[in-house]
């Protein structure tokens, strides 16, 4: 057990003395008033909303070896220009916030994998936790925040035919190996899906010496951010080719080629125009999920579109004294977002335990025009609301309202950025009729 964290791999910094201690068991209480599982942005970000709420007894768990999340191994810059109002990249952006943990001596516990969430009679929850520092051992909490993020989906999920040789990674597993194992996956590389990392592995797999031979994407449009785009592929004469597949895969025991194809409007290989790609490494780029493992053992509500938890206004989930935030909630773009997500989740919780009622939600919000979906779903009147939503499909210059108590305009909105916006509470006063439409629509 640790209070603090040894410092995250290559930051070079000395242990705090008498604060962390790697891989020695200094305490470990068998009750805490919050226990937060994920020691990623969100889960840090969670404590530090507890902590200066008032919350004083508080365990993170995380079950890597560090703290920080996928963070790690985000060597790029970019991070930390909403929250530090400067470009970190991403280990220097944990370790500022892992810096604030341990001068708050919050409690974190590495290398722990919570196995089991059992809710009991008196509505505090049995924490079932595995660690090599200390077996098996159980933990009493009376609120969890759920920060578990989020994983990536792979071959099987789309079912790509052909042959099954090595070769074919996840964008995340190859950053992995590329910034953290030293490891270059392979020398001729194809993406396919355009999501972030996908991006972000073109320029650094570029940089490393490989070539990108192009970014296969199935819908019309980029699933990345529009700065990925110009500074990832443009920047590097790397195609993106939209509305384009992969169709078949060809190997013994490694990767030799593929056949990529356009699809129709049913997002159909038109096999008639397929051709064949040279490669020996394939990078999956298509889409994440929230970890809702734990969620699902407890009877957690999940949502239809997003794949996490439902909540109401204050980030509480189906069970009584259950928060959720970050990437397991719901998949967000930038880090910052995260961060000030969970800041609300911890402030949320604190809030419960001092005044453990039910949510007083009583207005509802449901997706309308061209969103895909919006979280929360439910809000109250007299304190203003955080609304997070993506839409359906891009629209240059649009509007987003919110029923006929809320006009916002948009200069641009692609289902690759998710849009956020406060309603604050005097326009909720004087509702008469609910639930409120949210659409986003084009201008003209």
């Amino acid at each position: 057990f640790q209070r603090g964290s040894a410092p995250l791999a290559g930051f070079g910094a000395e242990p705090q003395e008498n604060k962390i201690k790697k891989g020695k068991i200094m305490h470990i209480n068998s009750t805490y008033d919050l226990v937060i599982i994920g020691g990623g942005p969100a889960g840090m970000a969670a404590a530090m909303g507890a902590r200066q709420n008032g919350v004083g007894d508080i365990l993170i768990l995380e079950r890597e070896d560090n703290m920080g999340g996928i963070l790690q191994q985000c060597i790029h810059a970019g991070f930390g220009l909403h929250v530090f109002k400067e470009e970190l990249t991403g280990p220097e952006y944990a370790h500022r916030y892992l810096q604030r943990i341990i001068e708050s001596e919050i409690a974190m516990l590495t290398h722990a994998c919570v196995l089991d969430i059992v809710t009991k009679d008196d509505a505090s929850h049995e924490l079932y936790i595995a660690a090599p520092s200390i077996g098996l051992r159980t933990v009493q909490a009376r609120a969890v925040i759920l920060a578990m993020g989020c994983r990536e989906r792979t071959r099987q999920a789309i079912h790509i035919p052909g042959d099954r040789p090595s070769g074919i990674f996840t964008a995340g597993c190859a950053q992995k190996m590329t910034n953290i194992m030293g490891y270059l996956p392979g020398k001729r590389i194809a993406i396919l899906g355009s999501g972030d990392i996908g991006l972000i592995m073109a320029r650094r797999l570029t940089l490393e010496g490989a070539e990108v031979v192009g970014v296969f994407e199935l819908m019309p449009y980029s699933n990345g951010l529009t700065r990925n785009i110009v500074q990832c592929l443009d920047d590097y004469g790397i195609p993106l080719h939209l509305s384009t597949t992969v169709s078949q895969i060809y190997g013994g025991t490694r990767l030799t080629s593929m056949d990529v194809a356009p699809v129709d409007a049913n997002m159909k290989p038109i096999l008639a125009q397929k051709r064949n790609i040279s490669c020996d490494t394939l990078l999956l780029s298509i889409g994440l999920i929230p970890e809702t493992e734990l969620a699902i053992k407890l009877g957690i509500t999940l949502h239809a579109r997003t794949k996490g938890p439902v909540v109401n206004s204050r980030l509480e989930t189906s069970v009584p004294g259950i928060f959720a935030c970050g990437n397991v909630l719901h998949v967000h773009d930038l880090v910052d977002f995260v961060t000030q997500e969970s800041i609300r989740a911890g402030a949320a919780a604190a809030q419960w335990l001092q005044n453990p009622v039910p949510c007083q939600d009583d207005i509802t919000i449901v997706p309308g025009q061209n969103v895909g979906y919006c979280l929360p779903g439910t809000i109250s009147r007299g304190s203003a609301h955080t609304i997070s939503l993506r839409v359906t499909k891009p629209i240059q210059g649009a509007t987003l309202k919110l029923g006929d108590i809320l006009t916002k305009k948009l200069p641009i909105a692609i289902p690759s950025e998710m849009i956020t916006f406060t309603i604050s509470a005097d326009k909720l006063e004087n509702i008469e009729s609910h639930p409120l439409t949210l659409d986003v629509i084009a201008n003209g």
